[in-house]
């Protein structure tokens, strides 16, 4: 009998082998899919991790002695980063919990407190400064200057706290003859510098233009004063810093917070010289608080700080301000009208806006915003990229340090490290 034969396949020969291979070929493509999201993030994770020698090389080139830098989103830190001195005569490494004078990122601050009180109903950013600060009233505005001659006149409305905000009330941005030492001396009481200002004429009328204003911050401060009862100082201890956890921020830095702070340097003939501090001074017995540039902080205090503002003014359940309040202060007020320290800047209330990213915004988004300071710190939010970036130096002398190259470094450092 014979044997049955075997069915021959229909497949030609090798197709089993190639059907086989073939089938592997999604499998692979899943495999290089599923890689691509770890490949990016090892990119972003080592731009993060390129900051800090990048910011060495700020260091070795004596640009500064040292620094202490602070990315993060509204849930957390994403990078924290000290390097070189704090102090080039002791030695002193930089520390991350190290103190620096942040000079008018103090403003924001300040307009901060204002808008607590603007949510609480107790002022309005639309009120004359008089309503509260009696001793504006009358002031007057300078019609036309001939030489020595000045002819005064007066102004087409009273200058209003939302003036103030945006640096558009006329008033002389710095303080005359007489008081011109108040910020290294602090000597005066914010009372007394306020009414200082208030009996010099305006340089313009107000709203018609923009033109950066010490004195109208300070007059601010005055205002939270009056409005809630309490000094300057302690309402923004008591509504802004305790609940905020910002203890190493304050106006007048205790003995312990003083070893911390980070000396302030300058550069002479290429190489780094402790600047003496006759900008700000940091005394024990300072009896002004500056609100237009006198506060001391840390990078996790300035942390925190940021976070709450990307969070619509709350931060671990403590509501500091309202969401409109938040979106009111950070979008631009100024119009069209010229404005900070570089191009394509708008501002809100205490807070520069980037209206047209470029030079060294361009990285950023439309709607960024932030501020520096006299020592080159800067601080700058990115609300559509859930990012804040924080630069900590204690330099004088910067040509501009709004457009400082290490500021450019570390915001295109962060951008890349915290893309989504």
């Amino acid at each position: 009998m014979s044997r049955p034969r075997a069915r021959e396949s229909r497949n030609p020969p090798g197709a089993r082998t190639m059907i086989r291979s073939s089938s592997l070929i999604p499998c692979i493509a899943l495999s290089v899919a599923a890689l691509l999201p770890l490949q990016v993030r090892a990119q972003e994770q080592s731009a993060l991790a390129r900051i800090r020698p990048a910011m060495q090389e700020f260091v070795e080139k004596q640009d500064i002695a040292g620094a202490v830098t602070v990315v993060g989103t509204s849930k957390g830190i994403l990078s924290l980063e000290a390097v070189g001195k704090a102090n080039l005569e002791t030695d002193q490494p930089m520390r991350k919990d190290a103190l620096f004078r942040i000079a008018s990122m103090t403003k924001p601050i300040t307009a901060i407190g204002i808008m607590i009180l603007s949510d609480e109903g107790k002022l309005s950013v639309d009120d004359p400064v008089e309503k509260h600060l009696p001793e504006f009233k009358g002031q007057m505005v300078v019609a036309r200057k001939d030489g020595d001659t000045i002819t005064l006149k007066k102004p087409s409305r009273p200058i209003t706290i939302r003036d103030l905000l945006t640096h558009t009330s006329g008033l002389q941005g710095h303080y005359g003859p007489g008081l011109s030492d108040l910020y290294a001396r602090r000597n005066r009481t914010l009372a007394e510098g306020v009414l200082y200002v208030s009996q010099r004429p305006l340089e313009f009328e107000p709203g018609e233009k923009w033109a950066y204003c010490n004195a109208g911050i300070d007059a601010l401060g005055r205002i939270m004063e009056v409005v809630s009862g309490q000094s300057y100082e302690d309402f923004l201890r008591t509504r802004v810093f305790q609940p905020l956890g910002m203890l190493d921020t304050t106006f007048y830095p205790s003995p312990e917070q003083r070893e911390r702070l980070a000396v302030t340097y300058d550069k002479k003939d290429g190489k780094l010289v402790a600047a003496p501090n006759t900008l700000i001074g940091v005394l024990p017995q300072a009896r002004h608080p500056i609100p237009a540039g006198g506060l001391c902080s840390t990078a996790g205090d300035l942390a925190k700080l940021y976070q709450m503002m990307l969070n619509g003014g709350q931060l671990d359940g403590k509501q500091i301000l309202k969401q409109e309040s938040v979106g009111e202060m950070t979008r631009v007020q100024t119009n069209d009208k010229q404005t900070g320290f570089v191009p394509g800047m708008g501002f809100g209330y205490g807070w520069a806006v980037v209206r047209k990213p470029e030079g060294v915004t361009a990285m950023l988004s439309p709607g960024s915003y932030g501020h520096g300071g006299a020592f080159g710190t800067q601080g700058w939010l990115d609300p559509q990229k859930d990012l804040f970036v924080v630069l900590l130096i204690q330099r004088v002398g910067l040509p501009n340090a709004d457009a400082s190259q290490m500021r450019e470094t570390l915001q295109k450092l962060a951008v890349e490290g915290a893309r989504k």
